[in-house]
């Protein structure tokens, strides 16, 4: 393909033929027949709300290999528009800030928590925290889970897409493509979720391999990159230095504590399809980054100009042949549907499970509007962060990994030292230290620490000073 016949602005729908469009909706319909399938296979007939509520929430613990590799591999990349920016303006920066820090994350959850987490047989991680300390821990565990998993980033994404594809506002596009992702998962729970997620696994895995292939095929390899982006674009840091760079390592390690991979586990019917799961997981997991980061790197060699947000669509689209054009369409949403259905389970299931008082639990009806109105929550707030992605990535993560990751593993490791109490006020100090070092300006060396190191360091230093007194305590009665 002529490098000169690609451009940096394009109308999308001028390019979209026939065919593509019996691609793409097609593949919308199998995503729904997956699903009603699914709600029908060995779906539970007892009509008891516990049997019910474990049904809708953790698919009866039945996950088996495939379907858990499937869900988890696809629940990891609506912010697929997000990843390509990074990797359009940083290069291979983008895979080391949002792969490999990931994918030690990933193994250490699998050489180390798998086993310890289903010990508790519990339905998600602020349960599994109130095992660990106590009731109010539990709560508070499950406010912050709850605006961790609210899918603002990746409603940004569906209305990014949406917008591109059929010319609407970016607020129009993020409110119908929650519609519709409300529409086929909210009243099947996991199950749903599950099902839809097997093929929009194969969809979006397919669709970027595809536009890696044909870019090299086309193109050239890795002498054309060299010679066509700047230098920085090879540069592990971006140019970033590695005190920004190792940030994302931080908020890497917020994967301990992220509860759509304790969902899963939680479900898998074995500990060992949660541990081997996880690792097949890593391994296309790192063939995927592979693929988008390549992508992204292709679109700015050939469109510089583009807009960065969208580049990495604006250039596939190009160079996709009639059918496959439809077909990577398909995975892009594929792609951003298998992250938003998931999350906005998990957290319609974190309030109705955890944070509403118990008269309320483990009602299918309370976990089903729970999750409509987390979706319109997300709504909301993405049209406030106006489409910046890494924005809220960067907000969110950040309290997520510094104020609760550390107190979590320490319950791991050190079960019964850290009181209810103590653990809500050790995270809650994590939160007002975060959020003073984030709104605070600093000088000098200070200016180059960020806020996620302020508040990891409130939250050790918390637990550690919290059992010296408990040690000396016990010493005194004693």
């Amino acid at each position: 393909m002529p490098t000169n016949s690609l451009r940096s602005s394009i109308d999308l729908l001028s390019l979209i033929s026939f065919t593509d469009w019996v691609v793409f909706f097609s593949i919308l319909g199998l995503t729904l027949a997956f699903v009603v399938y699914g709600n029908k296979r060995d779906s539970k007939k007892s009509t008891e709300s516990d049997a019910n509520a474990l049904d809708y929430l953790l698919m009866s613990r039945t996950l088996t290999l495939p379907l858990f590799v499937a869900t988890l591999v696809a629940t990891w990349y609506g912010g697929i528009f997000g990843v390509t920016q990074i990797a359009f303006e940083n290069g291979i920066y983008n895979f080391l800030t949002q792969g490999v820090f990931w994918y030690l994350t990933y193994l250490i959850f699998a050489f180390f928590l798998v086993k310890e987490a289903r010990k508790f047989n519990v339905g998600t991680l602020p349960e599994l925290v109130g095992r660990m300390f106590g009731r109010r821990s539990r709560f508070l565990a499950g406010i912050f889970n709850f605006f961790n998993v609210v899918p603002i980033a990746y409603v940004i994404s569906l209305g990014i897409f949406l917008q591109s594809l059929f010319g609407l506002s970016l607020i129009s596009g993020m409110f119908f493509g929650v519609c519709f992702v409300l529409l086929y998962s909210a009243s099947g729970g996991l199950r749903s979720v599950v099902f839809s997620d097997l093929l929009q696994f194969v969809v979006m895995c397919s669709s970027v391999a595809i536009v890696a292939i044909v870019s090299v095929y086309s193109f050239g390899g890795i002498d054309f990159l060299r010679s066509h982006l700047p230098a920085s674009h090879f540069d592990p840091t971006g140019g970033m230095g590695w005190g920004t760079t190792l940030v994302w390592g931080l908020i890497a390690l917020s994967t301990l504590v992220d509860p759509n991979f304790y969902n899963r586990v939680f479900a898998a019917d074995s500990e060992r399809t949660a541990k081997i799961g996880i690792l097949v997981s890593t391994g296309i997991w790192i063939l995927f980054d592979i693929s988008t980061t390549a992508g992204a790197m292709y679109a700015r060699a050939l469109l510089p100009g583009a807009d960065s947000g969208q580049a990495y669509l604006i250039y596939a689209v190009q160079i996709m042949p009639d059918g496959l054009r439809g077909f990577f369409l398909a995975g892009i949403l594929a792609t951003v549907f298998s992250t938003i259905d998931s999350y906005l389970f998990i957290a319609g299931t974190t309030l109705s499970h955890d944070m509403l008082p118990g008269r309320f639990r483990d009602r299918k009806w309370v976990m089903v509007f729970s999750t409509v109105g987390v979706g319109l929550l997300a709504v909301i707030m993405a049209s406030i962060f106006d489409g910046k992605v890494r924005l809220v990535w960067k907000a969110l993560g950040s309290y997520s990994a510094a104020c609760l990751l550390f107190p979590v593993l320490w319950g791991y490791i050190f079960p019964n030292r850290i009181r209810d109490n103590q653990f809500v006020a050790i995270c809650l100090l994590g939160v007002v230290t975060t959020s003073y070092w984030k709104l605070v300006e600093h000088s000098g060396f200070w200016a180059n620490v960020d806020e996620i190191y302020i508040g990891s360091a409130t939250t050790f230093f918390g637990m550690l000073f919290a059992v010296g007194i408990n040690s000396w305590s016990a010493k005194c009665q004693s």
